[in-house]
């Protein structure tokens, strides 16, 4: 469907692409929840990390998407534990779970999201967490391993997404920081918006 913008008038064109993205996305989550709505189930995996957690099973042919208030809570809940047991990220890096690799060395891990926001949304993590909980508690001698991780983010940016990339730190409860395993995002392979969420 093609749609017409006015440039005198940018706020309703804004509406109007909000519209748009919003009727494609309910289309398309509805096919990815009908056709594999028991992933969540088989993994186990918290509910922040369910890419379908918020779809309701009772409803089949009109979706909502998440307005971003799930993710919120669940780095509300995350962050009065940004200390505690292993993350889902030590359990991978571990080998306990899985995950489509695509860098590693000795002191990064590269991997695609299991969630993805973007064609291409890949997570970049230091291996050993060393209270690296958030980019915030960063120490004066992990300036070398913060370059690294950039490094690499860098290098996969480049290889997944010829025609640009956005590089996302997110950092804390306003921050909308779900696990407490410093990360970098990668997220590319479409035209990004301006400002993010």
């Amino acid at each position: 469907r093609r749609v017409s913008f006015c440039a005198a008038n940018p706020k309703q064109n804004l509406i109007v692409r909000r519209q748009e993205w919003m009727r494609f996305s309910r289309i398309l989550w509805s096919y990815v929840a009908s056709s594999s709505s028991t992933f969540s189930q088989q993994v186990h995996l918290p509910v922040s990390h369910r890419p379908f957690a918020r779809i309701s099973p009772q409803t089949t042919t009109r979706l909502s998407m998440s307005t971003g208030q799930d993710e919120v809570k669940a780095a509300q809940e995350a962050g009065a534990a940004d200390t505690a047991a292993p993350t889902v990220f030590d359990k991978i890096i571990s080998g306990e779970w899985s995950s489509d690799k695509v860098f590693e060395d000795d002191r990064a891990l590269a991997f695609r999201d299991i969630n993805p926001q973007a064609p291409v949304h890949v997570l970049v993590i230091p291996k050993v967490r060393d209270g690296l909980t958030q980019i915030v508690k960063a120490r004066e001698d992990q300036e070398a391993l913060l370059g690294h991780l950039l490094y690499v983010a860098k290098s996969v940016g480049e290889k997944e997404c010829p025609e640009g990339f956005r590089l996302v730190i997110n950092d804390g409860v306003h921050g909308a920081q779900s696990v407490y395993h410093l990360h970098i995002h990668v997220l590319g392979g479409r035209q990004l918006s301006w400002p993010p969420g």
